[in-house]
């Protein structure tokens, strides 16, 4: 038989309603009466009814994380980050998988709901301004073309390929490619700047074909980038690739050509994906700190549910992880 709160109660010798108190967190019980039912709350293993109490506040208890790929390693850390702190304010998380298309994004919008989920998560590539009529409260993921009064958690993509690309032109490169340019996404229009603007820093020029899509950010599009670039009459010193796949990808391509990664080719990836740690050689990789966007979104969310919070964009930091695809040990 599952503990009550009457069994609390009668074990520590004080009211249901102080019980109550406690469970809930309010701080205005005294102390020899909480010392006594949280006492009390272990010998019994009392659990709350979660599922009561959100249905007496008018809430789910579920949010929302709608994102394009799970199997994109930094989307698949990222959700079960979300998760444990989602856990810290009793949300159960429900994740929604887009694979970037506008369709697939407007489909997961118009199943959000109150009578769902309390708030969402939301990492877009392909919406438009006027898609973001959102039921219910909601955080962006990451920086996105669309301009609209939702609050944002993410790192300074600009800044952050800056970084990369200073280190490549740092180690003497000045032949150095980009992999990744698409046309929807927020994120690879950032990335593509932060490249341009180290090179004019620089003094190096920006060349056109050194600059090559991807339609998917996925192991083969690196590859088949990485082969088009080592086709060319002179090919790169150096490649920055915008996610750790695409840089991965790169890398096979570059070893099927015998091209010598980083003797040859230096490369670089974005997400410090685990991947990028035991590769061979492993992949300096740009790193945004996961788990502090993950916490940042649950943290704004929580708020907006609970006190109506406004508007808010927070800056989380990355850092760039230099390893033996730049560096040779």
């Amino acid at each position: 038989m599952l503990a009550t709160l009457k069994d609390v109660a009668r074990l520590a010798g004080v009211s249901v309603k102080t019980v109550s108190n406690v469970v809930n967190g309010y701080s205005f019980v005294k102390p020899d009466n909480r010392r006594r039912v949280e006492e009390a709350l272990e010998a019994t293993g009392y659990r709350p009814n979660l599922g009561a109490r959100n249905l007496r506040r008018g809430r789910t208890g579920f949010i929302a994380l709608v994102l394009p790929e799970l199997s994109i390693p930094y989307f698949a850390e990222l959700a079960g980050l979300v998760i444990a702190a989602a856990q810290e304010h009793e949300w159960n998380v429900l994740i929604e998988q887009t694979f970037g298309t506008l369709a697939g994004e407007r489909s997961a919008l118009a199943a959000l709901g109150p009578h769902l989920v309390d708030a969402a998560i939301l990492s877009p590539e392909a919406l438009q301004v006027d898609d973001f009529q959102l039921p219910v409260p909601a955080v962006l993921l990451g920086e996105h073309a669309v301009d609209v009064p939702i609050s944002r958690v993410g790192i300074d993509n600009v800044a952050a390929a800056q970084s990369a690309v200073r280190h490549l032109i740092s180690l003497g490169h000045q032949r150095i490619a980009a992999i990744g340019a698409h046309p929807h996404r927020g994120t690879a229009a950032l990335r593509l700047e932060g490249y341009r603007l180290a090179l004019a820093e620089a003094s190096l020029p920006f060349v056109d074909e050194l600059v090559v899509p991807a339609l998917n950010y996925h192991r083969a599009d690196g590859a088949a980038a990485m082969r088009s670039l080592l086709d060319l009459r002179t090919p790169p010193d150096a490649v920055f690739c915008f996610n750790d796949l695409l840089a991965i990808g790169a890398m096979r391509a570059a070893a099927e050509r015998l091209v010598r990664v980083p003797s040859d080719l230096a490369v670089v990836g974005f997400d410090n994906n685990e991947e990028s740690v035991y590769s061979s050689p492993s992949l300096t990789s740009v790193a945004p700190d996961k788990a502090a966007i993950a916490r940042a979104a649950v943290d704004l969310l929580h708020r907006r549910v609970e006190s109506g919070e406004s508007l808010e964009n927070v800056e989380t930091p990355f850092s760039l992880q230099v390893r033996e695809s730049t560096v040779a040990r």
